[in-house]
Parts: C-alpha cells; structure tokens; sequence
C-alpha cells in the first residue's frame, strides 16, 4: 500500500487487549475515485473485472484491498450489496497467480446459494489465472464431491456443516497447507449455530494463515471470533449506519389482512414488466403463492429451504437468466445472493427483524441502480413497520392502488388459493403445514440420502418450522 493511500486513512488503535486493530472509517464521497490498479491489482485481474463489469472499485474493495495485500488480516463491515466478494477474492487471486498451490483458500458461507454464487465469481475473476475451484455443500452427492477434493482445487466454497463432514470422513482430504480462510457473513454464520463446528475448523488449518473476516454488523459472537482468528487485523467499516442504498424508493401498502393475496396478484399485474423477487415467512406460503400466480399466468418460481438442493438451484438459475421473472422465496434468498436485474422486492409478510428488511430490499437497487420496494402491511403490521422506519431512518410511502380493481380479483384469486391448497396435498407438499408435507415433500428420503440435513438453512427455524431435536443437534449435523 503506497504511503499516499496511507496518509489518507483515519486510523485509530483499538484498546483491545486480545489484537490489535487497525480501525479504518471510509467516507466514500470524498477524494478522487481509484481504479483497481491503484490499488496494487495486476493487469490480468484489472481485465478480469472489466469484463465483469467492474468499471471501479467500491468503497469496501478500496479501503481492503491495499492491505490485503500487504499480508494483513481483514474485518470488514458493509451493508449487503457493497461488493464484498471481490474485496476478499481478488488479493487471494493475486497471491495464488504468483505461488500456486491446491487448497489454497477456504471460504464459508452460511447459505449454499451463496457458496455458489462467491464460486462462479471467484472462478469468473480468475478464468485467466487458470484458477480452480470446487463447491462443497450439503444436499449434493458426497462422492461427487469427494471426486472434486481429489483434483487438488486452488480454492474451496463451502458450508461448514458439510465441509466439516469431508474433513472427517473423506480421505487424503486435509487443509493442513491453507493459506487463506475468509468467512463471508460471519454474522449470520455465527447466528446459525455453526458456532462449534466453526471452532472445529479453526483447530484443523494452520495458525500460520491470512484471515478475512465479512460481515454485515459487528456482534458479540463475531467480535469474539475475531479474538480467537485473526492476528492484528486491519477494521474496514465503510457503513456506520446499517441501512438501506439511496436510490431505492421504499414502499408500504396498508390492506386487510383477508384481501392479502387479492392485492399481491393486483401488484403482479400492475407491475408485470418488473423482475421482481416475493419475500414470504414461512416454506407454506413460498409454495402456495407460486402456485397461485402460475395459474393466474404469472411467470413464478418458489425457492425455500425444503426443496431440494438441484431443485433450488434450477429455481436460481432460471430467474438469473430472465427464464422466470418472478423468484417467490423465504429469507434463505435474502442474503448475499446478487442478482443483477431485480426491479422490485415485494415483502408478500412483515420480517419482524429490522435488519432483515435491509437485507430483503437489498435484492434490488444494487451497485447503483435504482430499485423499489413494497411492503405489504396489515392491520396486525404497523407496530412493526414503524419499527423499521426508524430503524432505517426514513418514512415510506404509501403505494396508492384502485381498490376496486382489487375487489374484482377477491373471487378468481380465492379460487386459485383453493386449487393451490387441494394441488399441495394430492402432492404431499404440506398443504396443511403438517408432518406429511414437510416430511415426504421436500425432505424426503433422497434428500436425506445425499446429505441434505448436513447444513441447515435460515428458513428451517424462520419460517416457523420445529427443529427435530431427536434426530438432529445444532448447526444441522446427524448425532
């Protein structure tokens, strides 16, 4: 890092007794904007992010990447959206180019769609280094993936649930040689209860190790995993305020709660040229509302923790590709996953956690562009709204609709809702919620076979879904 870059930085020592850190406050507004090779990366990984799209560096790859590359050990703080994946991938990717060695770098994730999306961008940034890359997640076939260890990658993506699996049952699997460990979401990570198997992991790689630690707010538990992991780390905070971005117009429709599926399907077709993503609480309502848009001829696909893992994927993969242009999903979507052109995030039920509406609505109105929300509000929901509004600091506005024409729709949607709930229990999808839907429908006994218990998704416990305390420990393990 050149002594400019340096001087320019408010630093501050912190009195912990436990490391040393090197706090770092951007104000991103101010000073000439950089480029990526300003801040020391290599013209074959500048190319790499042009290509992208990358057309400069954000506020957290900027105050990061420096000393990333100097050999520092990092803790990032920034909101979702704010281009963490490439602030901790391009200095791994720039080591490895000059000494390659397999398992090089490990990086956890909490969700497996996230561990898929940070590998296609690792893998997309270096496709010119040569760079090799494996996924390694619960719900996908382990001697597929023990086939993928044995090629030597240069960088894994894993879940800790079953990256903790292969490291006690695959053999000739070790990471005893990793140079890099970065934990991505270590907020949510650590919320999940991987906590222990977390620790486990700390105890099977070198001490000797680089450690970048992303998160989206600095808790309890991931201060005192920074304690234990990082030696003298450099803090990157680029937002003091946990918010949403200015260019999102924010939303609230206030309805009762009997017409709440009348004035959804309202929205769909008023707003039908929008990509647009549905945030539901529970798996129940994921599934029932895809249902009921598709034979209403709305293009909706559901994505939740109890489908199976290449059924989720395929659901991904095809509202990334435009193949589908509504994405009906619990908050096992509202994290990390960025998806390009989202125009609209409808909140179809409240989050009752503030932080997890930032984090919905930070589906949209991505890397500068403009996006918008609306947040269904009923009778029962305007405590918490407010909550929020002070939260993020701002009042919503109200989304204006033609009440009769939500009327009209009262007797077609109630039709829908019926062939929708009589469809989910021929199919044993849990039309009722019960034992049999979540048992035989989505988690049946494939999915148990290939490992799909081995992590466990937000929506199990979110979405109000008992935990089998019988059968399974934290963190989604089989005792």
């Amino acid at each position: 890092m050149s002594t400019e870059a340096s001087s320019s930085r408010s630093v501050s020592r912190s009195a912990s007794p436990a490391a040393s850190i090197a706090s770092v406050q951007s104000n991103a507004e101010a000073g000439p904007s950089k480029t990526f090779a300003e801040l020391g990366v290599i013209p074959e990984l500048c190319s790499a992010c042009e290509s992208m799209g990358f057309k400069k560096p954000s506020a957290i790859q900027i105050e990061s990447i420096p000393s990333a590359l100097e050999g520092r050990d990092i803790i990032g703080l920034a909101q979702t959206g704010s281009g963490k994946t490439a602030a901790f991938s391009l200095p791994i990717l720039q080591t490895l180019w000059e000494k390659p060695q397999p398992f090089y770098a490990l990086i956890l994730a909490p969700t497996r769609e996230l561990a898929y999306q940070i590998s296609q961008q690792v893998s997309s940034l270096g496709a010119g280094l040569g760079v090799r890359t494996a996924v390694i997640v619960g719900g996908m076939d382990m001697m597929s993936q023990s086939i993928a260890l044995s090629k030597r990658p240069h960088i894994l993506v894993a879940t800790p649930g079953r990256l903790m699996d292969h490291l006690e049952n695959t053999k000739g699997f070790s990471l005893k040689a990793l140079k890099y460990l970065v934990l991505d979401e270590a907020d949510r990570l650590l919320d999940m209860d991987f906590g222990p198997i977390i620790d486990k992991i700390l105890k099977v790689v070198p001490k000797e190790r680089n450690t970048y630690l992303f998160s989206a707010t600095m808790t309890t538990k991931v201060a005192k995993l920074q304690r234990a992991s990082l030696n003298k780390p450099v803090r990157v905070e680029v937002s003091s305020k946990y918010s949403t971005v200015e260019t999102l117009l924010q939303h609230y429709l206030l309805l009762p709660l009997k017409h709440k599926d009348a004035h959804l399907i309202y929205l769909l077709n008023e707003l039908a040229s929008s990509s647009m993503i549905i945030f539901t609480r529970t798996v129940n309502d994921a599934q029932r509302l895809s249902i009921i848009a598709r034979r209403l001829g709305f293009p909706a696909i559901p994505l939740h923790g109890q489908m199976s893992q290449s059924l989720r994927l395929a659901s991904l993969n095809k509202f990334k590709s435009g193949g589908r242009s509504i994405l009906i999903a619990t908050d096992v979507a509202s994290r990390g996953l960025d998806i390009p052109l989202v125009d609209l995030v409808i909140n179809y039920d409240m989050p009752t956690n503030s932080k997890d509406y930032v984090h919905r609505v930070g589906r949209t109105a991505r890397a500068g562009r403009a996006g918008k929300s609306i947040t269904l509000v009923t009778q029962y929901d305007v405590e918490i709204l407010q909550r929020i509004e002070a939260h993020i600091g701002k009042k919503m506005v109200a989304f204006q609709v033609d009440k009769e024409a939500v009327a009209l729709l009262g007797e077609t949607v109630a039709r829908a809702s019926r062939e929708a709930a009589l469809e989910m229990r021929e199919s044993g999808t849990g039309g009722q919620g019960g034992k049999r839907g979540r048992d035989q429908g989505f988690k049946g006994k494939r999915a148990r076979d290939m490992g799909d218990d081995g992590d466990r998704d937000d929506d199990v416990v979110q979405a109000g879904l008992p935990r089998k305390k019988n059968k399974f420990k934290a963190g989604g393990g089989k005792k």
